[in-house]
């Protein structure tokens, strides 16, 4: 518990806005516990009833954050404040980013001329030749390509898209483990998350089913190379999930398809089974470099209007400039060939890992399977389930690895670590599985187990 910062106030908003500065300046850190709620009432001289309203408000607003009977923390990625990713010792090996090889990233070009216009794009935000790009990208892999927009990456998509949709309390269906900023931004928002298992084949129809019956109004997942499993749908499973949807026509569905070309053949997909609420989101960030902030969205008509309508009220448009350096990415052969190779060389990378680890007795989370083949495990990532996770990091810390401890990354699924595989080379590969099996004998001897 936070022992260095008092909360102040003497109604609901005060005290609200007390806990809000203390996380502003930093004097209340990610996972800092708050004073019980009949505690802190005491202390102050209120009622329960007024330090419960802040704390409900705080929840709405993503500053904190229930643990049932671990009572309320702060929340990893509170709202109020930009929580940069923690430094990467000098020494070690970073394979916590998350981050695409930049060996396989293009040179950016933005054109060399930028003629100044007269007024705003609101009239004409997307320039026609990227539509088209973008209409026939989607529609490569069979996602209905009717209608499309753009935006400024997939997270300001999902944002814009749950904002137009739902209201404050309502329920969010969300993969669990699953990507973590996500994981920060619902909450944000001021919605529920209901978490949602995930295997090999993606999303669970048991977990799904019971997030439907609960009254969740929208479900966000990825279609293949999930993160952080590296999950993918297979057939069957996309079938099974789509059967219950439609069982449930005004749920919106929203796909994340972060990882399309650098992650195998598209993994069969919600938004081509007929869902009457839907949308795609497709970055290109990991193919094409992270600065890159723009994604394509195929959706419904009622979901990219409502969509376009909000992005007309706020930013109006994505750069005509950004949008011209898109096309010259997408139509030039060298691009394409620099890409295709680090599907190649990423496919590779992973599964020297998993093997060696496999070999070692060590259970990954979905296996090598065919990168990002239908029911297979792909993509930059490895989720390795483990009993201890600050014993592992920390094991492999002083091995001369940094790993990403998997508590940012669930709900309440059970522990792990994550492991970016972009940029192991083979050689090392087989060095970290060597040093994970060393670490989990030592924890075992120390934790039993």
């Amino acid at each position: 518990m936070a022992t260095q910062y008092s909360i102040q106030g003497t109604t609901a908003k005060g005290l609200a806005a007390s806990v809000e500065r203390g996380v502003t300046e930093g004097e209340l850190a990610p996972g800092d516990a708050l004073p019980p709620v009949r505690r802190l009432a005491d202390e102050l001289g209120i009622s329960p009833g007024t330090v419960a309203t802040a704390y409900k408000e705080l929840r709405r607003r993503g500053l904190v954050v229930t643990r049932g009977r671990g009572g309320t923390v702060v929340a990893e990625a509170p709202s109020v404040a930009s929580r940069r990713p923690p430094r990467v010792p000098p020494g070690l090996v970073d394979l916590a980013s998350g981050l695409p090889d930049p060996a396989f990233l293009p040179v950016l070009r933005p054109p060399a001329e930028v003629r100044p216009v007269y007024g705003s794009h609101r009239a004409a935000p997307r320039l026609s030749a990227l539509e088209e790009l973008t209409r026939a990208w989607f529609a490569r892999d069979g996602v209905p390509a009717e209608r499309v927009t753009f935006a400024h990456g997939a997270l300001d998509c999902i944002a814009r898209l749950l904002s137009v949709e739902l209201r404050p309390g309502d329920a969010v269906a969300v993969e669990d483990p699953g990507f973590h900023h996500l994981l920060d931004l619902v909450p944000a928002l001021g919605l529920r998350m209901v978490p949602v298992a995930v295997d090999g084949e993606g999303i669970t129809p048991e977990a799904l089913g019971v997030a439907l019956r609960a009254g969740v109004r929208a479900v966000v997942c990825s279609p293949r190379a999930q993160c952080p499993t590296g999950a993918s749908f297979s057939t069957g499973r996309r079938d099974e999930l789509a059967s219950m949807l439609r069982e449930f026509p005004e749920v919106l569905v929203v796909e994340d398809d972060y990882n399309v070309e650098i992650a195998g053949p598209l993994a069969p997909t919600l938004a081509a089974s007929g869902l009457e609420r839907w949308a795609q989101v497709r970055t290109v960030s990991k193919r094409l470099g992270v600065d890159l902030r723009w994604a394509g969205v195929a959706g419904d008509p009622v979901t990219v209007a409502r969509h376009d309508g909000r992005m007309l009220m706020t930013s109006g448009w994505v750069s005509h400039v950004l949008q011209e350096t898109v096309v010259g990415l997408f139509s030039d052969p060298a691009v394409a060939g620099l890409v295709a190779a680090g599907e190649a060389a990423y496919a590779e990378r992973r599964g020297v890992l998993v093997e060696a680890l496999e070999a070692r007795g060590v259970g990954v989370a979905g296996g090598a399977g065919e990168a990002g083949g239908p029911g297979g495990a792909g993509g930059l990532n490895v989720w390795v389930p483990v009993r201890d996770e600050s014993a592992v990091v920390n094991g492999l810390r002083t091995r001369g690895w940094w790993v990403a401890a998997g508590a940012r990354f669930r709900i309440a699924s059970p522990t792990a670590v994550r492991i970016t595989t972009a940029t192991l080379e083979g050689a090392e590969g087989r060095r970290l599985a060597g040093d994970f099996a060393d670490v989990l004998g030592e924890a075992e001897a120390t934790y039993g187990g």
